[in-house]
């Protein structure tokens, strides 16, 4: 990602390795279990600093901040969990990205404002979630033309 695509911003997947079954509170949320693998998390980046939003939960992901705020701080926060690739596109596509990688493991994760089921989603393997980002972002941006 260059600096035009960060201050320009769009719709972002990040794709989490777990390295083992854990039990995570998040937020209002509550206490779930979650399993090793890959996941994919979609969200948006459409206001100031754009893109800067990864930067932040790369933090997260690496011990550099603490702070929970949106419900991937919870996973990303966990000792278990590393940010491996992110999947961007400048354009607001988000829950088109998230329908086409299906209904999470969590019901109402990161979804709390929109009609979507979920917004993470869970893979056998981090390379089938890096996989399966990459034709979501695509098949998105296609569905526009």
């Amino acid at each position: 990602m260059d600096a035009d695509e960060t201050a320009i911003g769009g719709t972002y997947t990040l794709v989490v390795e777990l390295t083992s079954d854990i039990r995570l509170k998040v937020g209002a949320l509550g206490a779930v279990d979650v399993l090793a693998g890959g996941y994919t998390y979609t969200g948006s980046a459409l206001g100031t600093g754009g893109f800067a939003r990864v930067d932040r939960h790369r933090e997260v992901a690496s011990g550099e901040r603490d702070v929970r705020h949106w419900h991937v701080d919870y996973l990303l926060g966990h000792p278990e969990a590393s940010v491996r690739d992110v999947v961007t596109t400048p354009r607001d596509v988000e829950c088109a990205v998230a329908a086409a990688l299906g209904d999470g493991p969590i019901p109402g994760f990161g979804s709390s404002d929109c009609e979507c089921t979920s917004h993470l989603a869970r893979w056998p393997t981090v390379d089938a979630a890096r996989r399966a980002a990459m034709r979501a972002h695509q098949d998105a941006v296609g569905s526009e033309k």
